[in-house]
C-alpha cells in the first residue's frame, strides 16, 4: 500500500522550496531596512514630571540626559539617580517596543530569537 500525501502537498517540492527561499530573502531584506531605519531614530522619555529626560538611539545607546537644576539636591543624590534610571529605562523600552512591533509585523508574529 502506498502512502499518499494530502492534496496540495505532493509534487513541486523544488519549486515550493525556491518560493520559500525567495520569501525568506525578501523578509530578511525588509527586516534589515527597518532595523536601519529604527537605528537612526531617537526616543526620549522623562521622569519626575519632566525633571529628568533621557534620549536614546535605536541602537540602544544613551545619547543625552537632561536634568533640571532644581532637582539636584546634594543631600539626596539617590533620588536623582533613580530619576535618571527611570527616564533611561523608559526611553529604552520605547525603542525596544517599536522594534518588536515593526519587525513582528514582517515576521507574521513568529518569534525570531536574537532579532526581536
Amino acid at each position: 500500500m502506498k502512502a499518499r500525501l494530502p492534496q496540495g502537498m505532493g509534487g513541486g517540492g523544488a519549486a515550493n522550496l525556491q518560493q520559500l527561499a525567495r520569501q525568506a530573502q525578501k523578509m530578511q531584506e525588509q527586516m534589515e531596512q527597518i532595523t536601519t531605519e529604527l537605528e537612526a531614530k531617537e526616543y526620549t522619555a522623562a521622569a519626575g514630571g519632566g525633571a529628568v529626560s533621557a534620549t536614546v538611539t535605536g541602537k540602544m545607546e544613551v545619547k543625552n540626559i537632561d536634568i533640571k537644576p532644581e532637582v539636584i539636591d546634594p543631600d539626596d543624590a539617590e533620588m536623582l539617580g533613580d530619576l535618571v534610571a527611570a527616564a533611561v529605562n523608559e526611553a529604552l523600552r520605547a525603542a525596544a517596543n517599536e522594534k518588536e512591533e515593526k519587525l513582528g509585523a514582517i515576521s507574521g508574529g513568529m518569534s525570531l530569537p536574537g532579532i526581536l
